[in-house]
């Protein structure tokens, strides 16, 4: 049961990151790019790669939460 409710939020938890980011950067594109980037912590996965994992997630998600609120991540 556990492997089927990851498997839901793998396909929704990607979408959830991008439309946050949309707000956060105001459109798109400037989404996209900052998602398509690789984090710090992880080097060659990208941060939309990163949140199709549900502790992924939480870690892109705070970082537009720090964006939005004026601080840097």
């Amino acid at each position: 049961m556990d492997s089927q409710q990851n498997h839901g939020q793998d396909a929704t938890t990607p979408e959830l990151i991008r439309r946050l980011a949309e707000q956060v950067f105001g459109n798109k594109a400037k989404a996209d790019h900052w998602l398509s980037q690789p984090t710090v912590e992880t080097g060659d996965c990208s941060r939309l790669q990163l949140a199709h994992s549900q502790m992924g997630y939480e870690v892109v998600k705070a970082e537009l939460d720090r964006l939005n609120h004026g601080f840097a991540s």
